[in-house]
């Protein structure tokens, strides 16, 4: 069974400062059928905010972003989240992010921000570096 993830704002960041990582290769597999995704809208919202606020430092134009995010979305699996489990982590910005893993039944949130969702495993759900899930579906950097 292919893992289900949550890819969280810092991983795709990471993706779009660097071709050379671990989270590069991980955004680059979206279509590979080798694992499933889940968005929600405000994890689509956060997604398109930090990475416009950035783009003009990843030579990217807003457009471009936009077409990622588009892209992004019709790969991903689109979810409601209809229970909050607020506050639930250190920083109440990431709770949307567990909730939407929760949702969507996820097996893995994808971050590099471990600490912060320490109590994910509460709910379930594990949390994982892009690098870790990489080892887990058989890719290599």
């Amino acid at each position: 069974m292919k893992p289900s993830i949550v890819i969280d704002t810092c991983v795709l960041i990471s993706a779009l400062r660097s071709k050379n990582g671990a989270s590069f290769k991980l955004v680059s597999l979206v279509d590979s059928q080798k694992f499933s995704f889940s968005l929600s809208v405000p994890l689509v919202l956060e997604y398109e905010s930090t990475a416009k606020r950035i783009a003009s430092s990843l030579g990217l134009t807003h457009a471009d972003i936009e077409d990622i995010i588009d892209y992004l979305c019709t790969i991903g699996k689109h979810r409601k989240v209809h229970y909050l489990w607020r506050p639930n982590l250190k920083d109440p910005g990431d709770d949307f992010v567990l909730e939407l893993a929760v949702e969507s039944e996820c097996q893995y949130i994808v971050t590099f921000n471990i600490k912060d969702f320490s109590k994910a495993n509460n709910f379930n759900v594990a949390v994982i570096t892009p690098q870790e899930l990489l080892r887990k579906i058989g890719e290599t950097i």
